[in-house]
């Protein structure tokens, strides 16, 4: 199980490794892109027109700022506004509205550029102008579709010359006049507005260091204003603060700080205007209702004149309670005066029923009254008379008298009674008189109260807003003088020290980046849409055939047999596949030769290569080596070797009766015992041939006599001849060439495989590139690249020894 895993765990570092070595062939790729990258992103930055980022923050006032709030604000309390709140997004998209960023581009006149033609790049002349530019009319700035360009040169220090940009251009379009040399301060007229040209203080200073022309551009306020907007971010810090952050990009720093501080100058500005607009007519309106207020209210208190002076009234509710005290007081006299008659008319029902001896009651007639006196007289002789009629008879004539001064007096208190008892009858009748007077009056209170009230209710409602409106006419004066912004800055504008486009680092990343990806892309599509077998990677683990070996393809491209001494990649790659090849057909009998043929699927894949370079192997160790060419249909063994006679070979021995195979092996020079059987001349029918049981005979007198015989047959692929001769084999290598052969075509040895139609079958990659000869897997081809001798002295560069560090690790 753990084998297992080891052997899925290599497969899988092998494809990744054999991905990897895709790449790693064709690194001068990858590097000659890094490198036109670099260039062409070095040419990007040397001519592209750095660009600054210029900021400024400012806090925003979160009041309401516009409406009929702020209309109807001068009618609420200073302290208790409507709860209304300025909205920061608000704020910030009239911050970023046209008609702003229009205001600022015709102050700074930035529809007008100047542009300094440089041997790189042309730069943007802003702030030492030489020249400007004064409008008689706004018809430069508001005309939508002029769009001029000018060629500005001075001739002297009086006049100059305006040429036009594209020659193409008609100027009488432009000029009314056909003058294209004007003087400074001299009116030009033009059919957009005339203009005056005029010299500034870097006139001369600008000139003298600077030889190359200005290029006037005049265009127009919208394209202006869209480029502005499209180049300027306002944003809020924070959605609980007020405070926002205003930012421009723009090749020239001094402009973008100008137009921010511009910017808000103007939005400040604005909203004073709308502040002022709304105060004044605040005030208008204020002025108007006082006038009318002022009016009501005269008329209001002549109502409440009239209405005192015809009730004869100063002030109803005090003179209600005069009323209502003075009815008390009536009131109570008149009970005094009922209590008085009552007494004076028991006084005189006594006096009728009582005799001359009888007292009067004293202290219930009032004392200043003359009855009260007339009694106290009265009851002084009754005390008398009752005193002498103790001593004294009834006939006495003092006596006599004294009865007779009562009965006079008697008569006089009954007189003097009764002209009481008719004073306070009098009396009572003028009180209740005065009483229902009072009363009458008092009944008519509520209803001239509530007429007064209705006229005094009238007067105060007049009063307080006559007196609320000359407050607010105050506090409206004192906001319109002062004038508040809408906002403060809190940062004064400024721009980046360094520009943030173009980004140096962030450029040549990217370049880098693109330098390895786009070769890297390209060579992995072309590897997906190339379906030849290029490595080891396309046949293991894809196929079921065993895998021998890879054969590097040679520096020289001339067929030639390797030696001794030879020390290439290509030779040490033969060396380990004769020792592998050995090693399958090491259970072969001894006593018999090792019988090993080479087929392909196609012509020119190197199977008559392998076939003649592995003999030769073996043939250098010692052994006795056949090398039989029975690929009759067509023979190349020539091209390796010296044979005299290309007509005699297999295909003469086979249709000759009764002739001596030994008679058509050929030594070859400079080994001890290799010699060559040619495949002969061409046949007619080598398949018939090939049948024949001559080839049974032939291979049984070999076998004996050699120790090994290698075999180069037919391509299977397209002819039957190796599968009629396979039989006598005991190892089959079936070479497949890198580059050449279709990986669809892979399913012919794994067939053949499986169906064992040839014994011991092994595929070999031939002519594979140097580097594709990595990573196999059994450790056959690796090394190949470091090179041993005379044609691949090759060394390691560093990618190539962090790539085998790497997967040494990993146990290869």
């Amino acid at each position: 199980m753990e084998e297992n895993n080891f052997n899925q765990n290599s497969e899988s570092d092998f494809q990744i490794r054999a991905f990897f070595e895709i790449f790693l062939a064709r690194k001068k790729w990858f590097i000659l892109s890094v490198f036109v990258s670099f260039l062409l992103t070095y040419i990007s930055l040397r001519y592209t027109i750095p660009q600054y980022k210029a900021t400024t923050t400012i806090l925003v006032k979160d009041e309401n700022k516009g409406g009929i709030m702020s209309e109807l604000a001068s009618f609420v309390d200073i302290n208790k506004a409507s709860g209304i709140k300025n909205n920061i997004e608000n704020e910030i998209e009239i911050l970023r509205s046209r008609t702003l960023i229009e205001r600022a581009v015709k102050k700074l006149n930035l529809n007008i550029s100047m542009i300094e033609k440089g041997k790189i790049i042309d730069s943007d002349v802003y702030k030492n102008r030489p020249i400007e530019i004064n409008y008689l009319q706004d018809n430069l700035q508001t005309n939508k579709t002029i769009n001029l360009s000018f060629i500005f040169s001075p001739l002297d220090s009086k006049s100059f010359e305006l040429l036009p940009v594209d020659k193409k251009v008609d100027l009488s379009k432009v000029f009314k006049s056909k003058k294209r040399v004007f003087r400074y301060d001299e009116l030009i007229e033009t059919n957009y507005g005339d203009i005056i040209i005029s010299k500034t203080i870097n006139y001369n200073s600008f000139f003298k260091e600077n030889s190359y022309p200005i290029v006037l551009k005049i265009n127009t306020i919208s394209e202006v204003v869209d480029n502005y907007l499209s180049r300027l971010t306002v944003r809020s810090y924070n959605p609980k603060s007020s405070i926002v952050e205003l930012a421009l990009v723009d090749p020239v720093k001094e402009r973008a700080e100008d137009f921010l501080n511009t910017l808000f100058y103007i939005y400040n500005e604005k909203a004073i205007e709308q502040k002022n607009f709304i105060f004044e007519n605040t005030s208008k309106f204020i002025a108007n209702r006082l006038l009318i207020i002022s009016e009501e209210l005269g008329q209001v208190e002549q109502d409440v004149e009239n209405f005192k002076r015809f009730n004869k009234l100063t002030n109803i509710d005090s003179e209600a309670e005069l009323f209502l005290q003075g009815t008390s007081e009536y009131n109570k006299k008149i009970v005094d005066s009922e209590i008085q008659l009552n007494v004076v008319t028991s006084m005189l029902e006594y006096m009728k029923k009582g005799n001359n001896t009888d007292l009067l009651p004293t202290n219930i007639i009032q004392s200043s009254s003359e009855a009260s006196k007339l009694i106290e007289s009265y009851n002084q002789l009754i005390l008398d008379r009752n005193r002498v009629a103790k001593s004294a008879s009834g006939n006495n004539p003092f006596l006599q008298k004294m009865d007779q001064q009562i009965n006079s007096l008697r008569l006089n208190v009954v007189s003097s009674l009764d002209r009481l008892k008719s004073t306070l009858l009098i009396q009572k009748n003028k009180l209740n008189g005065k009483e229902g007077s009072l009363m009458s009056k008092i009944a008519r209170i509520p209803t001239q109260e509530r007429q007064f009230r209705v006229i005094a209710r009238q007067q105060k409602v007049k009063e307080e807003l006559y007196l609320f409106l000359l407050q607010k006419r105050e506090e409206t004066a004192i906001s319109l003088a002062a004038k508040e912004p809408n906002g403060r800055v809190i940062d004064v504008a400024r721009a980046s020290k360094f520009p943030i486009s173009p980004n140096k680092t962030l450029s040549y990343m990217v370049a880098l980046v693109l330098g390895i990806l786009i070769p890297f892309t390209i060579i992995y599509v072309l590897n997906l849409l190339d379906t030849k077998v290029k490595s080891s990677a396309d046949i293991i683990g894809k196929i079921k055939v065993p895998f021998l070996g890879n054969i590097p393809k040679s520096s020289t491209n001339e067929a030639k047999l390797i030696s001794a001494t030879s020390r290439s990649s290509t030779d040490e790659a033969l060396r380990i596949v004769r020792t592998n090849i050995d090693f399958i057909v090491s259970d072969v009998d001894s006593s018999l030769a090792k019988t090993i043929f080479s087929t392909s699927t196609f012509p020119s894949e190197g199977k008559t290569f392998i076939s003649a370079n592995l003999a030769s192997t073996f043939a250098l160790l010692g052994k006795k080596v056949l090398l039989i060419g029975m690929d009759i249909r067509k023979p190349r063994l020539y091209e390796y070797f010296n044979i005299p006679n290309r007509g005699k070979g297999v295909t003469n021995y086979l249709s000759t009766p009764d002739a001596d195979v030994h008679d058509y092996l050929i030594k070859q020079d400079g080994y001890d015992c290799f010699y060559v059987f040619p495949s002969g001349v061409v046949p007619p029918n080598p398949a018939d041939l090939l049948s024949r049981d001559k080839v049974n005979v032939m291979f049984e007198i070999l076998k004996k006599e050699f120790d090994y015989i290698i075999v180069d047959t037919s391509p299977v692929g397209l002819v039957t001849d190796t599968l009629l001769i396979a039989k006598h084999a005991d190892a089959f290598i079936y070479v497949v060439r890198a580059n050449q052969l279709d990986k669809s075509m892979l399913k012919l040895p794994e067939k053949l495989y499986a169906e064992k139609k040839l014994p011991k079958m092994s595929v070999l990659l031939n002519y594979t590139e140097t580097s594709n000869a990595y990573g196999y897997g059994y450790g056959y081809g690796y090394g190949y690249g470091y090179g041993y001798g005379e044609d691949t002295v090759v060394k390691r560069s560093i990618l190539k020894r962090i790539f085998d560090f790497i997967f040494s690790k990993k146990g290869f």
